[in-house]
């Protein structure tokens, strides 16, 4: 089965593109004509075109795209808009295009009947499990302006904790590609311009100036082996992490370290919280509720012990149990639990712990990043002083002789 890329117009003179599979191209253009459009362009994909389509050249959907999304369909949907008008104003003013085609697959999908659950979730990289849930509940409930509501504000909620997350990741990120790049300059071009200096002079040099010109004579002559350990050294870090033993390693280090640990375990916490209390706002039952809720945690050894405890719900077990259980979560947020499942609000309680656990996250990162900050400083300082003190020492041996004659 081939892959047809498509340019069509709809009913009302708007164009679309896309791609569809089918045998043959025929039977490509009868099922866009099926989709009440008029294909304009249709011909088959090939390499490059494909490569694009698998989303190598598409721009990537943020949460804050679709928490903008969500809250601009409310608005048009409590402003009397119907369903269909709101995603076709939706795909018009939508500003990311790969979520202006999913919003144009949804519309689309709606146009022919389908709900609008089904209509999104044919495109499942865009439109993540959690929402699709969200919407199938809304509509089964008669309250999907309320669904919608709720998701935007649990992808602001979840928007404004990775964005402090990575606020924490990037600075010794930068710090570190900086340390690296003042290294090859200082090897590459200062050390060879002052042991030019010393080259003439019949003199014995001492052991650290002997290290740094070794080295930057090998920067100098082998430049591209240097190279190529770093990108081998990358290639290798990025298939570690996608293989189970890399996974379960540096899941556990996020655990274990002493500094990341205890933003791990929070935002862990903060992010089942909120989760799993917006899944019960709509009506989800728990073991699926926990289910969706493993599936957006990130850290291997949280996501396992998320799908455990739904097992133990199945039959009957109260979700505390199995949250104290696995050992992984703080006390308060299965002593919580435990108080809402006593008292029958158990979603009351989670978005109190969730409220609690993203302001704990908030002041982990500015904790972390105010230990990292000075750490980070020393370590680039004492790999300049090294080099420093390599170019100083000759000279200071120099002087010593002078004064001895």
């Amino acid at each position: 089965m081939a892959t047809y890329s498509y340019v069509a117009v709809d009913k009302a003179g708007k164009q679309s593109k896309g791609s569809i599979e089918a045998e043959s191209l025929e039977k490509a253009r009868s099922l866009i004509k099926n989709d009440g459009l008029v294909p304009m362009e249709l011909k088959e994909q090939g390499m490059l075109d494909k490569d694009i389509e698998l989303g190598i050249f598409k721009k990537k959907v943020k949460i804050r795209d679709l928490s903008i999304f969500c809250r601009q369909f409310v608005s048009m949907h409590r402003a009397g808009v119907t369903i269909l008008e709101s995603l076709r104003m939706l795909v018009e003013q939508t500003e990311n295009d790969t979520l202006r085609e999913a919003a144009q697959e949804a519309y689309l999908g709606v146009q022919k009947g389908e709900p609008l659950a089904q209509s999104m979730a044919k495109s499942p990289k865009v439109f993540p499990e959690l929402l699709i849930h969200m919407v199938t509940a809304g509509e089964a409930s008669g309250s999907l302006d309320i669904a919608f509501e709720r998701m935007a504000e649990q992808f602001e909620k979840s928007a404004k904790l990775q964005g402090m997350i990575k606020k924490a990741m990037v600075y010794p990120i930068v710090v570190a590609i900086v340390a690296v790049v003042v290294v090859i300059v200082l090897l590459t071009f200062v050390v060879p311009n002052f042991m030019g200096m010393f080259a003439d002079m019949d003199m014995e040099m001492p052991k650290i100036t002997l290290m740094v010109v070794a080295a930057s004579d090998f920067m100098k002559a082998r430049w591209y082996v240097v190279v190529a350990v770093i990108l081998a050294l990358a290639g290798f870090i990025v298939w570690f992490k996608k293989q189970p033993v890399g996974e379960a390693l540096i899941a556990k280090a996020a655990i274990k370290m002493p500094l990341f640990g205890n933003l791990t375990t929070k935002s862990s916490a903060a992010k089942l919280a909120r989760t799993l209390s917006t899944m019960l706002a709509a009506g989800i039952p728990m073991p699926e509720a926990v289910q969706i809720t493993a599936g957006t945690i990130n850290n291997l050894f949280y996501k396992e012990a998320l799908q455990d405890a739904r097992n133990d719900v199945m039959q009957g077990v109260p979700l505390s149990q199995p949250l104290e259980r696995c050992g992984l979560f703080p006390p308060m947020v299965y002593h919580m639990t435990r108080i809402g499942e006593e008292t029958g609000n158990v979603e009351e309680m989670l978005t109190k712990l969730a409220d609690y656990y993203e302001e704990e996250v908030e002041t982990a990162t500015q904790a972390l990043m105010a230990a990292l900050e000075p750490m980070m400083i020393i370590l680039m300082a004492a790999i300049c002083g090294v080099i420093i003190a390599a170019v100083i020492a000759p000279m200071g041996a120099m002087y010593t002789g002078l004064d001895n004659l």
